[in-house]
């Protein structure tokens, strides 16, 4: 299998790579954070002109026809910088859910608005009661009339607070984790009955807890059919997951190179820490635990689009436990190598670890994801 890039995924990995240099530094950041939103929608519509924000879609769509190999240089980009901009959620998460579940009459009316940089989306799924599975919904939908009313809460909706319109799940028929009775709907964030708690995350991003009391919606608010929605749902989040460990990879990746450029200028004893062959054997060590997430990474984003989901969901699940894995070497390895000034505010190796906890946590943690590949038999199904 190749997996060089191609001359047009070179020119867009050094565009995105110098876009986010010259308007994403540590300083420039930690500005943006304190924007509405927690984000620069200045360098939002850079990313509109640039065509990241429509780069997965396809061009039928109003999008540029970009595949996972595009989404995995964007997020490894994103990861280098740890830029706050929506774009995991709006672009990657939902966007996800759209292609897999949305009609052409619906992407057509979204997906251009999205890639203009005028729509930000939100996926509203996670709920307190469920944990990691993604069949687990207590929020309802019932018909009434026309259309549907929702009840229910939500958890830990990324960029839920700041974006126009949500994507929410709900039962329709139905308990518990039964895998049918699930829908979509589309919301937009002013509806009656919809109230958000904004909140900051641990990596200072930025999240919100939802809650639908009697919210009325048109029977144009469905996405897809309702009641058969939890394949769609597995599918985007099997993408999602792949472009966290890309995003992972890059994250990792910097750390080890701002940790490397410390032990050459740290001195003690009058050398340099760098000189002293123990501390290069663990900065050997962070590479070597960077590469075997890189090489996981990039399968993950090879298969995430398998239409056989037992087979997507080994890999995907594969992938995310080496990543998790190096994810935690890494960032701690990071931290401790710069020694106490690596847990202040001012070094950036500690937002870095932050980032990667986070990551480490998101859509199942490694326990999980042993857990779900040992049930599918392993990587390699007997």
């Amino acid at each position: 299998m190749d997996f060089d890039l191609s001359d047009e995924q070179r020119m867009l990995q050094d565009s995105v790579q110098r876009l986010l240099a010259e308007r994403c530094s540590f300083e420039q950041r930690q500005a943006q954070l304190g924007e509405p939103g927690g984000y620069s929608r200045a360098l939002w519509m850079q990313f509109a002109e640039l065509g990241l924000l429509g780069l997965p879609f396809s061009e039928a769509d109003g999008g540029l026809g970009g595949g996972a190999v595009d989404t995995f240089i964007v997020m490894e980009a994103l990861g280098r910088t740890l830029c706050p901009a929506p774009y995991f959620a709006t672009v990657v998460l939902c966007g996800g859910v759209l292609r897999a579940a949305a009609s052409p009459a619906q992407r057509a009316a979204l997906v251009p608005a999205i890639a203009a940089g005028e729509l930000t989306l939100a996926f509203a799924h996670s709920e307190t009661q469920a944990r990691y599975d993604l069949a687990d919904v207590r929020t309802t939908a019932r018909r009434q009339g026309e259309g549907w009313v929702l009840d229910g809460e939500k958890r830990f909706v990324l960029a839920g607070d700041s974006a126009q319109r949500l994507i929410v799940s709900a039962r329709v028929a139905g308990e518990g984790s039964h895998r049918d009775g699930i829908a979509l709907f589309l919301l937009d964030a002013g509806t009656p009955g919809l109230s958000r708690r904004g909140y900051l995350t641990q990596d200072r991003s930025r999240a919100a807890d939802l809650r639908l009391n009697a919210v009325r919606v048109g029977t144009g608010a469905l996405i897809g059919e309702a009641g058969s929605a939890i394949g769609a749902i597995e599918q985007a989040v099997d993408g999602a997951i792949a472009a966290l460990c890309a995003e992972a990879v890059g994250a990792m990746a910097y750390a080890h190179e701002l940790t490397v450029d410390y032990l050459k200028v740290r001195k003690q004893f009058g050398v340099a820490i760098g000189s002293f062959q123990a501390l290069q054997h663990r900065a050997v060590d962070m590479l070597v635990a960077t590469e075997q997430a890189r090489s996981m990474a990039l399968y993950a984003t090879m298969m995430c689009t398998e239409p056989d989901a037992a087979e997507r969901q080994r890999a995907i699940s594969a992938a995310k436990v080496q990543v998790n894995k190096s994810a935690r070497f890494v960032g701690q390895e990071a931290v401790q190598l710069h020694g106490g000034i690596g847990m202040t505010e001012e070094c950036q190796v500690g937002h870095y670890l932050r980032r990667l906890t986070m990551i480490e946590m998101m859509f199942g943690d490694t326990g999980h994801h042993l857990r779900r590949l040992a049930r599918a038999g392993g990587l390699i199904a007997p």
